[in-house]
């Protein structure tokens, strides 16, 4: 079984951050494992409040994972602060892991801050270079690209704008845009584009999260990225459709609708055989 870290903030409504991460792991069947960064109190209608974890205790745990355990990719989500950048930028440098998947988180889905504005400059110069793949959406993208974003041929040149901040691709997410969802990947040399029909529900928290992890999920799994991007929308998309209407803001992507559709069906369809 490969193995996948996640580095991001916990979300305690189970609905992003570490707990989308670790469903969506399981989900791809591969071993998931966290490194909490930030503890966030927020719910599917607000945040309330959120505590960083300290520089020290991000290394240490990232140490307890390389040091014990294969790490086959990793997921990078929140980094609220230049210190938890330079944290998590260091250990990643040190191990030198294969698959850096990193979801650039700068807002929740309800639009509460989830990095400090001046720490943008410090993801752009410590994080982004590290990244195999880097998962903005629209408005990330427009924050790191410096530019608006209103069709399709502006993804294109927004990521090659990112793109040559260091990170070897970008898949920019069309899910702000009107119209079809679209998403498009640049690999630094060609894009491709992956689009499904838009699904009208507000139950869209933690798709982000969700993404990157399939992604790395993917990744580990031995896909390409082609591959990995393709799949990760496939199965967000089908999330999405199943989403579930938890809580009075916008609720949670269904991460185990297949499992929970077919799982214990195959099971019962195998004692049957026995």
């Amino acid at each position: 079984m490969k193995k996948v870290l996640s580095i991001a903030g916990s979300d305690c409504s189970g609905g992003a951050g570490i707990q989308a991460d670790l469903k969506t792991f399981s989900a791809h069947g591969v071993f998931g494992m966290s490194v909490i960064v930030a503890v966030v109190a927020e719910n599917t209608s607000r945040v309330i409040d959120m505590q960083d974890i300290t520089p020290d205790m991000i290394k240490k745990q990232i140490d307890a994972v390389f040091e014990d355990i294969e790490v086959d990719a990793v997921k990078v989500g929140m980094l609220a602060t230049p210190r938890c950048m330079g944290a998590v930028a260091e250990k990643l440098r040190y191990y030198r892991p294969g698959n850096v998947v990193i979801d650039p988180v700068m807002y929740a889905k309800n639009g509460c801050p989830l990095m400090e504005p001046a720490a943008v400059g410090a993801l752009i110069k410590t994080v982004i270079p590290l990244a195999d793949v880097l998962t903005p959406n629209i408005p990330e993208a427009e924050k790191l690209s410096g530019m608006r974003i209103l069709r399709a041929a502006d993804m294109e040149a927004a990521a090659r704008k990112i793109c040559a901040m260091g990170c070897k691709a970008v898949i920019i997410k069309g899910g702000h845009a009107a119209g079809d969802a679209l998403d498009i990947l640049f690999d630094g040399e060609k894009f491709t584009r992956f689009q499904t029909a838009r699904i009208q529900t507000k139950n869209t928290h933690g798709t982000g999260c969700t993404f990157s992890s399939a992604v790395a999920a993917q990744l580990a799994n031995g896909k390409s990225l082609q591959e990995a991007a393709r799949d990760a929308k496939k199965y967000v998309t089908t999330g999405i459709e199943h989403a579930l209407a938890i809580g009075k803001g916008c609720g949670p992507t269904h991460h185990f609708y297949d499992v929970y559709k077919n799982g214990l069906r195959g099971m019962e369809e195998q004692e049957a055989v026995k």
